[in-house]
């Protein structure tokens, strides 16, 4: 158990400043508060575009030789496993999640700065053939500042999944950190300010509302937006960013569904629902919501799901239970809202439904919903909770249809033991990433982004970083040739 510190604050300009305002952060296992936090303003939000702006002019992070960044990231990864249990302590009481999930969290931010440290003097230009009396290559510049707003259902991991690309490729960053979680991020850039970057290189403000999310993605000093969360929200960034034209990278909702087929492993199948919809307490964007079952064993499959989720243990990130709270009470309001439209319009709560009436938090009873067409609400709308749909097909046909039946194309995955058919339905899924027989397969190294209305441009894996990149071509007409 590390002490928890009663207000922390914002990281601008390589000095940790304070705001005229405060945001209060609760615990969503008690829903009583836990810290303060300095809450920036506009005025703050353009202190810290500034500063990164004059970092990202001054040529500090690209002037140096590539080799540089490649130890500024690999310092950064040392810095963060050393304060990951203390950030997992913090992390877990804002955020509700496991301890043993947030240490991991912590862990897999530290290894997002190894993995792009490998690349980061690996970012070469290509030779393009002219013929005699020309000379044509190509350069990658970065962006310049890369503005980046992170989420609150892991906000180290997600932070860390952009942040250590952008600096890999000698981009200066501000940070945005949600209200609802952004003490461990506090903990995090602690400690990336530890590794000696050029002043301004990394900044980190935590606003309210929209004003100064707006400030940001609007900026003429902005150059790239980068940001994970709701469509709604992702819709008004890029009205804004239109201001400027800013180029983006946009990770949205998901509505992913997982497709069982009759031969499919039992134990790997219920293995997957239990990690892919009651993981965070379902509160991922890749979350499986959807299971689509074959008819011959729908009956067999909803049992055991219903009989995996009601074993679940309940309980608070700190006691390191199967189901943890949800992040706040609004959160859990829109979760049950949706659980009484899809009662309302015919699905078939085998269990669950609705909130834990007799707990302190906000604890949303583990939810199986059977019987749900593909129309009703609860097929097509993100939950962002511990809320499975189930629903039957019959044919191969009909499974694609349904997966492909929103408005989303995240992820999306298959369980099946013929390999043939696996790999016809994963080149007919609208998903960026599928996975097969086993749900969140993919790792660091992995590209990852949507389809339709779950954004746009890929993160994790060696394609990522050329999201922080503007390809440069040079033409040379070279005399006397």
């Amino acid at each position: 158990m590390y002490p928890i510190a009663s207000h922390w604050l914002n990281y601008i300009d390589g000095q940790w400043s304070d705001s005229v305002q405060r945001l209060t952060v609760n615990n969503p296992g008690s829903a009583e508060p836990l810290a303060t936090i300095a809450q920036a303003t506009v005025a703050d939000a353009e202190h810290a575009v500034q500063a990164a702006r004059r970092c990202a002019d001054s040529g500090e992070l690209t002037r140096v030789r590539p080799a540089q960044r490649v130890t500024w990231l690999l310092r950064i990864a040392e810095e963060i496993r050393a304060v990951a249990d203390e950030g997992a302590w913090v992390l877990c009481q804002e955020n509700g999640k496991r301890l043993s999930d947030a240490k991991d969290e912590f862990i897999e931010a530290a290894r997002y700065f190894e993995y792009y440290a490998g690349m980061a003097d690996k970012i070469e230009g290509t030779s393009i053939p002219l013929g005699n009396g020309y000379m044509d290559f190509t350069l990658y510049d970065p962006m310049g500042v890369s503005a980046q707003i992170v989420p609150w259902n892991f906000p180290v991991s997600i932070c860390a999944r952009s942040l250590a690309p952008a600096l890999a490729a000698g981009n200066a960053v501000v940070i945005k950190s949600p209200e609802l979680s952004p003490l461990g991020m506090c903990v995090l850039i602690r400690a990336i300010a530890n590794a000696g970057l050029p002043q301004g290189a990394v900044n980190l403000i935590c606003g309210r509302g929209r004003e100064v999310g707006s400030h940001l993605v609007s900026h003429r000093d902005v150059d790239q937006i980068v940001f994970t969360g709701s469509v709604p929200t992702g819709q008004s960034i890029l009205r804004d960013a239109a201001r400027h034209a800013i180029p983006g990278v946009m990770e949205l909702g998901g509505k992913s569904a997982a497709i069982a087929f009759a031969d499919a492993d039992r134990e790997q199948l219920l293995a997957s629902v239990k990690s892919g919809i009651f993981f965070n307490a379902g509160q991922v964007c890749s979350a499986m919501s959807r299971l689509l079952v074959q008819r011959e064993i729908y009956e067999e499959v909803v049992e055991a799901v219903v009989a995996m989720a009601e074993g679940l243990s309940i309980g608070t990130g700190q006691e390191n239970a199967d189901l943890t709270p949800v992040v706040s009470a609004g959160q859990l309001a829109g979760i049950e809202a949706l659980c009484r439209r899809a009662i309302e319009e015919g699905a078939i709560a085998v269990t669950g439904g609705e909130a834990f009436a007799d707990r302190a938090g906000h604890f949303m009873r583990p939810t199986v919903f059977r019987d749900v067409t593909p129309q009703m609400c609860i097929a097509q709308e993100e939950v962002f909770g511990p809320v499975l749909a189930i629903m039957s097909f019959d044919t191969e046909e009909e499974a694609i249809a349904i997966a492909n039946g929103t408005e989303f194309g995240l992820v999306a995955g298959v369980f099946t033991q013929d390999i043939s058919r696996a790999m016809r339905c994963t080149r007919r899924l609208k998903a960026g990433q599928v996975f097969v027989n086993e749900w969140y397969a993919g790792g660091i190294e992995t590209p990852f982004g949507g389809v339709g209305l779950s954004g746009f441009g890929r993160e994790k894996g060696q394609e990522a970083l050329y999201s922080y990149v503007r390809t440069k071509n040079v033409a040379i007409r070279i005399a006397g040739e």
